[in-house]
């Protein structure tokens, strides 16, 4: 037996942990100290805390056009339906008038061949027939424009070996000690990552998976894939088994991601690092690259099975991910493509708009505490009559990195070589070189580092931006306008870009929500003061713009224990006088975190993810303990003693049919 973790702090807080820690070793001003500086410039945050987070439910647009400091109420709210009572327990509960139907579990079969899901006796051949573990990212390509009947496309982000795999885990004084992995359960977790492509309709109101669809998919860590853009076949990136530098196996640890406009599925790979094992010689020329990434990190056993995960077999290895993938859905046999001009780091997700002129331009957040948020603008421009001539439009164009000012506007650096400081005496003698370190080109930049940069959307019904800032624990001073020692609940901001052109270079931004309880005073939360108890949320992660303008926010970390609440999906509103109002729409069960969300087009079905439920059940009073196979705090979906508890995907829909909310 091997202590690989104990106390129950697995894999979901090992790599978020890891990736938390945060591996940016400059000095550039971090967001809270730009925050700081500009709202106490002119007394945002003057009076008791109570004050200013009533005050700061304001839009911080309008408040610099005109000092209004008045409550806002939620009478102009843009959705209606009956909030969810926030709580903490073992299932899933959706608003009044909802139904919330799993559609697919792990382990459920997706081509008509795939073997009944067998916990007790898992495969790497099943599993590769199977819907994979950890489902985060959920987008739609709809089948005849269609809201009814399309391809669902999924990330499988990681595996908790923990709560998938039985007896292998022992109790010694109130802590789980977990065996060491053998080759077939590497294995297995292998298949269990990546992406599922699954063929879907609606019939009679309700979604079945189509298993004999002829676009489904599985993409695993085993999916052989194309490297493209400008550190294609660089020496950097070639290997012992792939001397060209072009060929690379598998994509994994896919957090969020993006459909495109053209209909692909992008992949980001964001926590890559865990994957990794072994030891490189300290002058070696990618130990300080690795040492900005985390790698190696050993938190998965994979590399005693498969020399490409050990570092001192491999050492070029780590640099072929970290990339934004692209797989053509149309064509179950075409090799996804890691498109390299994109930039390599922990990339949260990718979504994209087009742009006025034709560009289509993609943001991209860096998922640690202290790195940055960047975006991504296409040298072509989308041709909406031509899809061929879209398939390549990745491969070329210009990654920018952002750095806000104190004054509420903001630049949009490009990571060019041979500009600035990204030239040859600072160790670039190339593009390839600027893109396989983004960071540290970034670093170089003065980018400003951010407190965990995970999705971002933009919003082509506004012109606005919406960044997701899950926390920052690592913060060691206070500041006015986050007066937290350590940012344990998050914020989120909006960009207006300059000239509503989004691939502009100048922009503004403001500060949208503050998050936390706002009945706790020194919590500093900034909700509207219409929402409720029930309301508030902390951790936002993923988001969504839906078809009609809307946010909606999924939440990862509230704590039961200290919140008295699981994570969930909330309606925020952005405009008018219900702007910083949230409402809880769904809540996940014991241990979850809240995934996806997705609302389809014609706006009644909304799917989301949840992900490795009834982790950590000692954060729970109910449970008490922690959590593993043969003993978790709830076996959800199925809540029988001989299935263990499966994260999966739910469709709601109203009933008696209608658009959400």
């Amino acid at each position: 037996m091997n202590e690989q973790v104990t106390g129950a702090v697995f894999r979901t807080s090992q790599l978020e942990e890891a990736a938390g820690e945060g591996h940016n070793p400059t000095d550039n001003r971090t967001m809270g100290e730009i925050i700081a500086a500009r709202f106490s410039r002119r007394d945002f945050l003057r009076g008791s805390l109570a004050a200013t987070a009533i005050a700061a439910t304001v839009s911080p647009l309008a408040l610099v056009a005109a000092d209004e400091a008045k409550a806002q109420g939620a009478s102009g709210s843009r959705f209606d339906f009956t909030e969810v009572e926030a709580g903490v327990d073992e299932t899933h509960h959706v608003a009044e008038g909802y139904d919330a139907d799993v559609l697919l579990r792990w382990g459920d079969g997706i081509f008509p061949d795939a073997p009944e899901f067998d916990p007790t006796a898992q495969t790497p051949d099943a599993q590769n027939r199977q819907f994979g573990y950890n489902n985060d990212y959920v987008g739609y390509v709809p089948i005849d424009d269609s809201s009814e009947h399309g391809l669902l496309v999924v990330n499988h982000e990681y595996t908790n070996d923990h709560l998938m795999f039985p007896g292998i885990v022992k109790v010694e004084d109130g802590k789980l000690v977990v065996a060491e992995a053998d080759e077939n359960q590497v294995n297995v977790e292998m298949a269990a990552h990546g992406g599922s492509v699954v063929e879907i309709r609606k019939e009679d109101g309700k979604w079945r998976v189509v298993k004999d669809g002829a676009k489904n998919r599985r993409i695993t860590a085993e999916t052989e894939m194309e490297l493209t853009g400008p550190a294609a076949g660089d020496p950097r990136i070639q290997t012992n088994a792939d001397p060209t530098g072009r060929k690379v196996f598998g994509t994994f640890n896919n957090c969020a991601g993006g459909v495109t406009p053209w209909g692909t599925y992008v992949m980001a790979e964001e926590n890559f690092h865990g994957y990794f094992m072994g030891e490189l010689p300290a002058d070696h020329r990618e130990a300080r690259n690795y040492e900005r990434y985390g790698v190696p990190d050993g938190t998965y056993a994979w590399g005693k099975f498969h020399n490409r995960f050990d570092v001192s077999k491999e050492p070029n290895e780590p640099n072929r991910f970290g990339w934004i993938v692209e797989v053509d859905v149309e064509d179950p046999n075409s090799v996804p493509k890691k498109r390299t001009a994109m930039g390599r780091f922990k990339h949260e997700g990718a979504e994209s708009i087009v742009n006025k002129d034709g560009r289509v331009v993609f943001y991209l957040g860096d998922d640690e505490r202290f790195d940055y948020v960047y975006k991504f603008v296409t040298a072509g421009t989308y041709n909406p009559d031509d899809r061929a001539a879209n398939m390549d439009l990745l491969a070329e164009g210009t990654l920018y990195v952002a750095k806000f000012a104190e004054d509420g506007t903001m630049e949009w650096l490009p990571l060019t070589f041979g500009e600035g400081p990204l030239t040859a005496e600072n160790g670039f003698e190339s593009q390839a070189d600027v893109l396989i370190e983004t960071r540290r080109a970034a670093d170089l930049l003065e980018a400003t580092p951010m407190d965990r940069p995970e999705d971002i959307q933009p919003n082509g019904s506004n012109g606005r931006v919406y960044v997701m800032l899950t926390n920052n624990t690592k913060r060691e001073e206070p500041n006015p306008a986050n007066p937290r020692v350590d940012n344990a609940f998050g914020h989120i901001i909006e960009i207006a870009e300059d000239d509503e052109d989004f691939a502009a270079t100048t922009g503004k931004w403001e500060i949208l929500l503050k998050c936390g309880d706002p009945s706790v005073a020194a919590v500093g939360a900034t909700f509207s003061t219409e929402t409720t108890k029930n309301g508030w949320f902390g951790m936002p992660d993923n988001c969504e713009i839906d078809a009609e303008g809307r946010l909606w926010v999924a939440t990862d970390g509230m704590s039961p224990k200290k919140t008295g609440r699981t994570d969930g999906l909330f309606a925020v509103d952005t405009e008018g006088e219900a702007r910083g109002t949230s409402k809880l729409f769904f809540r996940v069960p014991i241990g979850a975190e809240m995934c996806g969300p997705l609302l389809l087009p014609d706006m009644q079905t909304a799917f989301v993810a949840v992900q490795h439920p009834a982790d950590g059940g000692e954060d729970w009073e109910g449970f008490g303990r922690p959590s593993y196979y043969e003993d978790p705090s709830t076996r959800w979906p199925d809540f029988k003693e001989d299935m263990p508890v499966r994260p999966s995907l739910i469709a709601i829909t109203k009933q008696g049919g209608g658009k959400i909310a």
